[in-house]
């Protein structure tokens, strides 16, 4: 059948639409700065090239426990972490160009082996990494997703917390914080029935505000509108 027939485009573009996988984020673009530009040349051995199969083999020391950040903004607190916890491997995913350029910039500058960053569908990482094979999986202010026909974007969804629990080790956590009441009280209510989930807050518990997580600039953001700051803090059991 043509393309041009009045008909046909509309069910063509229905089908390819039916077809494209569902995806948690969003990619924005803006320009990058002289610093974030010479960083992702001089510092380019932080940064992963998807597919990266096991992240822990992209380290010295790939026997040290792997912490994976999903969506870290600008990176400040992934690299304040990774300076605070030399013994343990970080991971961040990020898809702002220019958050990945300012990680890469501080976590040089710092002079950081323990980190590593890529742009990459935290889905699809994690797909291809042994399960149990991550110590903790970190997800701090994601996108809400607002709009109820939006919500199927949302990373706290049962189908992902499955690859969650699969990809954790025997006691890991998985770390999530966010600013949107309505985001936190959906979290709650999938993580808390999650069979190989406990809450470390207990069951229907918020996590109290750790001091070991830095303050992201989305935090700061939601505090300055006046918004409720919600950690939670599930450990794999099973």
């Amino acid at each position: 059948m043509s393309i041009d027939h009045p008909e046909a485009q509309p069910i063509e573009l229905e089908h390819l639409a039916e077809q494209r996988e569902i995806v948690t984020f969003m990619r924005r673009s803006s320009p990058l700065n002289t610093s974030q530009r010479t960083a992702l040349e001089q510092y380019s051995h932080l940064i992963l090239e998807y597919p990266v199969g096991d992240l822990r083999q992209h380290f010295p020391h790939p026997e040290r426990p792997l912490t994976v950040e999903i969506g870290f903004g600008m990176g400040r607190s992934l690299v304040l972490m990774a300076k605070a916890n030399p013994e343990r491997n970080f991971v961040g995913i990020e898809v702002h160009v220019p958050g990945i350029a300012q990680c890469v910039y501080e976590a040089g500058m710092a002079g950081l082996d323990n980190l590593r960053v890529l742009d990459a569908d935290a889905i699809q990482v994690l797909k291809e990494m042994p399960d149990q094979s991550i110590d903790c999986i970190q997800l701090y202010f994601p996108d809400p997703w607002q709009k109820k026909r939006h919500f199927k974007r949302r990373f706290v969804i049962h189908e992902r917390m499955q690859l969650v629990e699969q990809k954790l080790v025997c006691g890991g956590t998985f770390h999530a914080a966010t600013d949107w009441e309505p985001y936190a009280q959906w979290m709650l209510d999938v993580l808390d029935n999650r069979p190989q989930l406990e809450n470390l807050a207990g069951k229907g518990q918020r996590y109290p505000r750790p001091d070991w997580r830095p303050q992201t600039k989305f935090e700061r953001r939601g505090l300055e509108e006046g918004h409720q700051i919600s950690d939670f803090i599930f450990k794999k059991i099973g």
